[in-house]
């Protein structure tokens, strides 16, 4: 799903029914946001100067700081816990209000009609061309902004000629909007802010960004004794993974090439298995790239998965070469041709068995599908490519690297051959053991 598009079509429907929602809502105004579900980062803003309430921080937050990190390329939600906006409180005394017959709605319209930017304009200016001897321009005071100034607001006139005012009928406080949440970081007052990621973004990328950011303005803006602290992090789980997913990838690149070596006890024959794998990874890469693939824990964990799978084909090749060598006393390069010739079309129908076991999974639908489409295509470039070095490279390799294995008696044993002669007497009797319960159960 494009995200724009999916936007577009959202605002489009809340459209529909705007001129049904109260009017309070329409005058506010619906916002239609970009955003994934789960939280990307949570930051504290703090202060140790006791001067500065959590007020203060939380005001300093919202208009310094929060503009600069919702401008950031990737965060589609930027949002301070709480609302601690400064406001100015108005605290009705319902006795006067009913003493003077008036309701909280007078009291708001009142205050409506007052506070106002408005532009009088001019007194005495004249309706032809020709101006009048004495002009007079109206100032207007503008949006109030002192306690007094709402104190001073006329709600009425009474009948002995007096005018009723706001601070009559009520108190007046400059303090937060709301008070139903408080925010403390280590006994500290602090202004939490939650950030969350614009879909198709980069997590990783974003909150690099989002800590460049943050320590930019703590050196350039930030009052004295004010910090920040990443109390979440979701990068931190991210890096973990993927850091134990790539150790899991090398311990199994490196646990194929002993078990290789054990079982063909050749070290140059051990070798080609060992270029073939990281050839065939290298080059699903490529192609995750050039699919727009990320590397993401499925991703990482098909390539694990490959590792166990593409080494087969080159060591099939390997094998293959090695009985013809053996048994007709071939060179490296004949040898090849006629492994080849005999096992070319076996390397490609299990390239396309395999293949055919992974590929129908990509078209799974809906986000899992998402998922599921760059983990089974992950995996199924990968068997690709191992068919096509078994068909290409490996052979190659062989020609050139492979010479005749000597065997037990053709002269000095070395400590490692005398370890590969007793690994092959234990193999050869647990085989034997093995082929005796098969017997024995058929």
């Amino acid at each position: 799903t494009d995200p724009d598009q999916a936007a577009v079509n959202v605002q489009n429907r809340v459209a529909t029914v705007l001129d049904e929602l109260p009017e309070e809502v329409i005058r506010a105004g619906v916002q239609t946001e970009k955003e994934v579900n789960s939280m990307l980062l949570y930051l504290n803003l703090t202060t140790s100067d006791t001067t500065q309430d959590e007020k203060f921080v939380y005001n300093f937050a919202d208009i310094n700081i929060l503009p600069e990190l919702k401008r950031i390329d990737g965060v589609g939600r930027a949002e301070i816990m709480g609302m601690k906006d400064y406001a100015m409180r108005v605290w009705l005394k319902p006795d006067r209000l009913a003493a003077y017959d008036l309701s909280p709605q007078d009291v708001t319209e009142a205050i409506r009609a007052q506070n106002v930017e408005a532009a009088p304009g001019k007194s005495g200016i004249s309706s032809d061309r020709d101006p009048q001897a004495l002009q007079y321009v109206l100032k207007y005071t503008g949006k109030f902004n002192l306690e007094s100034d709402y104190e001073n607001i006329t709600l009425r006139a009474l009948p002995d000629g007096s005018l009723l005012r706001l601070k009559d009928v009520a108190d007046i406080q400059f303090d937060a909007l709301e008070y139903s949440m408080v925010s403390m970081t280590d006994g500290k007052p602090s202004a939490s802010i939650m950030i969350k990621q614009r879909p198709g973004s980069n997590a990783r990328d974003v909150i690099s960004n989002i800590k460049a950011k943050m320590a930019e303005l703590q050196g350039s803006s930030f009052p004295p004794g004010m910090t920040f602290n990443v109390s979440y992090d979701v990068s931190r789980f991210l890096d973990a993974s993927i850091f134990e997913v790539l150790k899991t990838l090398i311990e199994a690149f490196i646990l194929v090439f002993i078990v290789v070596f054990i079982f063909l006890q050749d070290f140059r024959s051990t070798l080609i298995p060992a270029i073939a794998v990281p050839v065939s990874l290298v080059g699903t890469l490529f192609f995750m790239q050039a699919f727009g693939f990320s590397i993401n824990l499925l991703t990482l964990f098909a390539l694990v998965l490959a590792i166990g799978i593409v080494v087969d084909n080159a060591i099939v090749v390997v094998e293959a070469v090695h009985v013809k060598m053996h048994d007709l006393k071939l060179n490296a390069l004949d040898a090849t041709i006629a492994a080849m010739k005999e096992i070319g079309g076996a390397i490609v129908a299990i390239t396309l068995v395999m293949s055919a076991v992974f590929i129908p999974v990509s078209f799974l639908s809906g986000p899992v599908g998402i998922f599921y489409r760059q983990f089974s295509l992950t995996l199924a470039i990968a068997i690709v490519i191992s068919g096509i070095n078994a068909l290409t490279l490996s052979p190659a390799l062989c020609a050139m690297m492979l010479r005749p294995m000597h065997h037990a008696g053709e002269g000095k044993e070395s400590w490692l051959q005398k370890f590969f002669n007793g690994f092959n007497a234990k193999y050869d009797a647990l085989a034997g053991k093995y082929s005796n319960v098969l017997k024995t159960i058929a």
